[in-house]
């Protein structure tokens, strides 16, 4: 049997030690050499159909920790030639060794977090849009009176979903003549304006004589009437 002690997809000698210390109830601060490096051995001892790949990293840190045993049992403090050889000398080695592997441990287990979070997340790559771009527009300055009636009809089914802006009720009759010379005064004052802003009273005559001064005044070519692209706003000014 090959035993794998396998935390956040880290597996080897040092996962080992993390395992014994927590099941021994150990802090990395307080190890007890004598009595991990037993625990150790006998998992070595235990684990006879273990490949020769995973044994070799096991029995590298077994050494290392028979070492380190001899010398806390011989009370050796000094390091000589043959002693470095070893990557554990002393206690604080291992203390070391294992606090930067949890460490790493901890950092790989955010990551982990982080790439499942990631993973519930989709992009999509841009298109290109040109092929439905519609590049025709109206050429500026050539609107045409079958324009302006198709305005002005989209106009009024545009009012039937809007309330009346006035309800007052009048007997004065507006003429054409008269609503001409206020359009003119309204394109004088603001150099230019949007067709349907004429239109800022919203009764049956007060519209279609509005409409019947625009057409007068553009059959007197006394407006430009421009239009930037199809169904955009149609904006008059006096020549």
């Amino acid at each position: 049997m090959t035993y794998n002690f396998c935390i956040n997809d880290f597996e080897g000698p040092l996962d080992l030690l993390l395992h014994l210390i927590r099941s021994s109830k150990m802090s990395i601060e307080d190890i007890n050499v004598t009595s991990i490096t037993s625990q150790y051995l006998d998992f070595i001892n235990s684990s006879k159909e273990m490949s020769v790949d995973i044994a070799s990293e096991y029995l590298v840190m077994a050494a290392e920790l028979i070492h380190l045993k001899s010398r806390i049992l011989l009370n050796k403090k000094e390091i000589d030639e043959e002693d470095q050889e070893y990557e554990l000398n002393n206690e604080e080695d291992l203390k070391n060794k294992l606090l930067e592997y949890e460490k790493v441990k901890e950092i790989t287990s955010s990551f982990k977090q982080l790439e499942d979070k990631r993973s519930e997340f989709y992009t999509k790559l841009p298109s290109d849009l040109q092929e439905y771009r519609n590049n025709d527009n109206v050429v500026c300055g050539e609107c045409s009176v079958d324009d302006l009636v198709n305005a002005f009809a989209l106009f009024l089914e545009r009012q039937k979903f809007n309330k009346p802006l006035n309800t007052k009720i009048t007997k004065k009759e507006l003429s054409v003549s008269e609503r001409t010379h206020q359009i003119r005064s309204i394109l004088k004052k603001k150099g230019k304006c949007e067709f349907t802003s004429l239109f800022d009273v919203v009764s049956k005559p007060y519209v279609v004589v509005t409409f019947l001064s625009v057409l007068e005044m553009a059959k007197n070519n006394e407006l430009v009437i421009t239009q930037d692209k199809n169904f955009g706003s149609i904006m008059l000014e006096m020549k």
